[in-house]
C-alpha cells in the first residue's frame, strides 16, 4: 500500500491533525431502537431516501440531512453548486452506523452545515459492494484501517480526497469531532480548492496503480504455493481458544476450510486438529446463539465469548459448509448438530415466504446491543423450575454479575449474560432438564422485541446459502433442506434473473429488483447452483449453471490479463475498475469464480470454462505466494486445480422419492476435489455414454479416462469413496 506517500497531497497535509479516528468500529454506544419495517406512522419530514428500497437507506429517510442516493443527480448538483461530496457508506445492521446516525446525522446543527456546504450521499455497501470497495481501498491506503461506517469526501467527479470511518460528535484527544472536521474541510475547499483537486488527481493515479494487476511470468502455480500458504495460515492459530488471530475474532470460514483441504492433501494432522478445535470452540461460545441457532458476525474477545450480535446470511452460509466438512472429517455429531441449528435459524428467521433468504439481523433492539440475546440470573430463576435453573445456569455459565456490560452506555443493563457452553458435561437426567429449560427460554425470548431484520434478498448471499442448504440436505439426508434449496433457486430465477438477456441482477426487495450487476452475484450463484446440481443431478440446474458461467465470462472476464472485474467495464458510475481478490468475511468474486468454473469444466468437459479460471489463478499468483493469508478461498481453487479431480457419475434409474441413495453415498466422504454428476444434460461426452445397468441407478467412480467397475449398492459406493487415494 502507499499510505506513506499520500502525505504529499493537500488532503493529508492540511488535514493531518484531523485524521485521528481510523478504526474499524467506534466506541460501544447504544443505537436507537429499530424495527422490522420502516416507520410509516410518523408524520416527520422525509428526505429522498424515502423512495429507496434499501433498508439501510430507509433508516435515514427522516434524517435532517438532505441525503441523495448514489447516482448522477447528486454529482450533477455538486458540479452545479461547486461543492464537495460527502459519501457515507454502511449497512442496516451496522451498530456503529447507528451510533453515528444518532450522534451526527440526526443532529440539526450538523445537518444544516452538511446541507449548506456539501452534497451528501448514502450508500448501502451490501447493495453496492463495487462502490464500497473503491472507497474502502482509498481509506485503507490513506489510514491503514477501514470499516463501517465509511465516510469519504469526494470531488464532484467522484474522486476521493479525504476519508475515515467513525467520527465522534465532538473532538477529543486524537479523534476529530465530526462537525469540526466538516468545518475545516469546508474551509480548505474554499481557500485551497485547486490544491485539493490536484491532490485528488494524484491520489486517483496512485489508487489506479494500486488496483491494477498484470500476471507475473516465472512464478509457477503448484503444490509449493499450497505448502507455503498452509505454514503461514497455521502460524496464526490460537491454541487456547481456537481460531486464527486475536480479538476481535472473526470466523472467516475460508481460512479453516483451506487448512482442512491441506490436511487431507498433505496428511497434516496438526492442521486438521486446528480446524476441528476451532469449530468446537466457536460452537460453544457466545458468538453462537445457544438457543435459536446461527452465528453472530464476530466476537469482540479472543475466546468467542461476547459477540457483536448482528447475524449475517453470508457468515451462516459459509459456516454450514465448514461444519459439514468438519462433520465428514471427524464424524463428530456435534458438528452435524451445529449445521442443523444454523439451518433451522435461517429457515425460521431469514426466509421470505416465497423462498428467498433475507440478509441480516441487527445487533441492537430497544436501544441496547444484545438485549434480545442476553439473560440475567434473576430472569432465569423466575422462568425456570429449580432443577432446570440449576442445570441451565451451570451449563450456560450464568452468574449474578454477568459477562457482558456495555461500558460506553451511560445507563448499561446490569447482570447481562451471553449464553455459552461453560460446563458441557451433563448427567443423563440433567440433559432432559437442560432441554426443557431451552424450550422455555426460547419461548420467552420469542416474546421480546426482535432486532431489526434487513429483508432485502441479495443474489450473491443467496447463492452461498443455496449451496450450503443443498449440500446439508444430501450430507445429512434432510429432504426438507433440499426442498428449501429448490424453492430458493426458483425465487432467484423469477425475481433476479432475466432469461432472454441472461442477466442476473443483485438485489430484490418489496416487489422490485435493482439494475446492478456484480461479479459476486454471478459467481456465488454459480457455486450454489452447482451444489444443488450435485445433490439432485437435475440437468436443468446444470444448464442454468452453464448459462450463469457464460454470462459471467462475457460480462466480467478480462481476456487480456486474466481475472474478473468486480463490475461490468462499462459501468458509468465507477471511477475505477477493480479485480477483487481478498477473501475476508466473504470470499471474493474472483476466488469463487475460479473454483466454480473449474468444477463446471470437469462436469461439462468445456475448455472455455477452465481457461478463464487458470488465467485468473496466474493473475493472482504473486498474491498466492506473497500474502496467502489474504486469499484462502483462492487457495482452495488452486488446490482443486493442482490435483486430479475424481468424478462420481451416477446414471439415473427409476425415479425415486427424496434423495437418491447413491447420490447421498457420494457425499458421505470429505472429498473437496470431487464432483458428483449425472449422465444427462450438459455433461461431458464420456459421462453421457455411461448407462444405467439393467434399468437401475448405477454409479461410476472415474479419474481421468479410467473408471472403476459400476456400482448399484449405496453402501459399497460409500466404502470405495472413503478409501484413501
Amino acid at each position: 500500500m502507499w499510505r506513506g506517500s499520500i502525505g504529499v497531497g493537500i488532503a493529508a497535509v492540511a488535514l493531518a491533525g484531523l485524521s485521528g479516528c481510523q478504526h474499524e468500529a467506534g466506541p460501544r454506544v447504544p443505537s436507537p431502537p429499530s424495527s422490522r419495517q420502516p416507520d410509516v406512522t410518523t408524520h416527520r419530514s422525509t428526505n429522498r431516501l424515502a423512495q429507496e428500497k434499501s433498508p439501510y437507506l430507509l433508516q435515514h429517510q427522516h434524517n435532517p440531512v438532505d441525503w441523495f442516493p448514489w447516482g448522477d443527480e447528486a454529482f450533477a448538483k455538486a458540479r452545479a453548486e461547486n461543492k464537495p461530496v460527502f459519501l457515507s457508506i454502511g449497512y442496516s445492521t451496522c451498530h456503529w452506523c447507528h451510533v453515528m446516525e444518532r450522534e451526527s446525522f440526526e443532529d440539526p446543527t450538523v445537518a444544516r452545515f452538511l446541507n449548506a456546504q456539501f452534497v451528501s450521499i448514502k450508500v448501502d455497501r451490501e447493495e453496492r459492494p463495487d462502490v464500497d470497495r473503491i472507497y474502502m481501498t482509498f481509506v485503507q491506503a490513506m489510514t491503514g484501517s477501514g470499516g463501517w461506517p465509511l465516510n469519504v469526501f469526494l470531488l464532484p467527479d467522484r474522486r476521493p480526497f479525504y476519508g475515515g470511518t467513525y467520527f465522534p460528535p465532538r473532538t477529543r484527544p486524537g479523534r476529530p469531532g465530526f462537525l469540526d472536521l466538516l468545518e475545516q474541510l469546508a474551509q480548505v475547499w474554499k481557500d485551497r480548492k485547486g490544491d485539493v483537486s490536484r491532490s485528488a488527481a494524484e491520489i486517483h493515479e496512485r489508487l489506479a496503480a494500486h488496483v491494477a494487476r498484470e500476471p507475473l511470468t516465472g512464478l509457477a502455480l503448484g503444490p509449493a504455493l499450497l505448502a507455503n500458504a498452509a505454514t503461514r495460515l497455521k502460524s496464526e492459530y490460537d491454541p487456547q481458544h481456537g481460531g486464527f488471530g486475536g480479538a476481535p475474532k472473526f470466523p472467516r470460514p475460508s481460512h479453516p476450510a483451506f487448512l482442512l483441504r491441506w490436511s487431507q492433501r498433505a496428511g497434516d494432522e496438526e492442521a486438521r486438529r486446528m480446524v476441528l478445535y476451532t469449530c468446537e470452540r466457536m460452537a460453544a461460545g457466545g458468538m453462537c446463539d445457544q438457543l435459536g441457532g446461527g452465528f453472530a458476525r464476530y466476537s469482540v474477545d479472543d475466546a468467542w465469548l461476547v459477540p457483536h450480535f448482528e447475524k449475517m446470511l453470508y457468515d451462516n452460509a459459509q459456516l454450514v459448509q465448514l461444519y459439514l466438512d468438519a462433520y465428514l472429517v471427524s464424524r463428530d455429531p456435534r458438528h452435524a448438530a451445529t449445521v442443523h441449528d444454523i439451518v433451522r435459524y435461517v429457515l425460521r428467521d431469514l426466509t421470505h415466504p416465497d423462498g428467498g433468504f433475507f440478509s441480516a439481523e441487527d445487533a441492537d433492539s430497544e436501544g441496547k446491543e444484545g438485549r434480545f440475546y442476553c439473560w440475567t440470573r434473576t430472569e432465569l430463576q423466575t422462568l425456570l423450575a429449580p432443577a432446570e435453573f440449576g442445570v441451565a445456569t451451570r451449563y450456560f455459565g450464568v452468574t449474578e454479575q454477568g459477562n457482558f456490560l456495555d461500558h460506553s452506555d451511560p445507563d448499561p443493563l446490569p447482570g447481562q449474560n451471553v449464553l455459552h457452553v461453560a460446563q458441557p458435561a451433563l448427567a443423563p437426567d440433567e440433559a432432559a432438564l437442560l432441554e426443557s429449560a431451552r424450550v422455555k427460554m426460547l419461548a420467552a425470548r420469542a416474546q421480546r422485541v426482535r432486532p431489526h431484520l434487513d429483508d432485502k434478498v441479495l443474489a450473491s448471499w443467496n447463492g452461498l446459502m443455496l449451496g450450503a442448504l443443498a449440500r446439508a440436505a444430501v450430507v445429512l439426508d434432510e429432504p426438507a433442506y433440499l426442498a428449501a434449496a429448490r424453492r430458493n433457486l426458483a425465487f432467484l430465477q423469477q425475481k433476479l434473473w432475466d432469461a432472454p438477456s441472461r442477466t442476473l441482477y443483485h438485489r430484490w426487495r418489496d416487489g422490485a429488483r435493482d439494475s446492478v450487476q456484480l461479479l459476486e452475484a454471478y459467481a456465488f450463484l454459480l457455486s450454489g447452483t452447482l451444489d444443488l446440481y450435485s445433490a439432485t443431478l437435475e440437468p436443468d440446474h446444470l444448464d442454468f449453471a452453464r448459462q450463469l458461467a457464460e454470462a459471467m465470462i462475457a460480462r466480467f472476464y478480462d481476456p487480456a490479463h486474466g481475472g474478473f472485474w468486480q463490475a461490468p467495464t462499462d459501468s458509468p458510475d465507477l471511477i475505477l475498475q477493480v479485480k477483487e481478490d481478498y477473501d475476508g468475511a466473504e470470499p471474493s468474486g474472483n476466488s469463487v469464480a475460479v473454483l466454480g468454473l473449474l468444477k463446471l469444466a470437469d462436469i461439462t468437459g468445456r475448455l472455455e470454462f477452465r481457461e478463464p479460471a487458470e488465467q485468473t489463478l496466474r493473475l493472482f499468483a504473486a498474491r498466492l505466494n506473497d500474502l496467502p493469508q489474504a486469499v484462502p478461498h483462492l487457495l482452495s481453487g488452486l488446490d482443486y486445480w493442482v490435483g486430479e479431480t475424481r468424478r462420481v457419475v451416477i446414471a439415473a434409474g427409476e425415479d425415486r422419492e427424496g434423495i437418491d441413495p447413491l447420490v447421498r453415498a457420494a457425499h458421505q466422504t470429505y472429498a473437496p476435489n470431487q464432483v458428483v454428476m449425472g449422465t444427462t444434460g450438459s455433461v461431458e461426452a464420456f459421462a453421457s455414454g455411461l448407462p444405467a445397468a439393467h434399468g437401475h441407478a448405477t454409479a461410476y467412480v472415474c479419474t481421468g479416462n479410467t473408471c472403476l467397475p459400476p456400482l448399484q449398492d449405496a453402501e459399497a459406493l460409500a466404502r470405495i469413496l472413503a478409501k484413501p487415494d
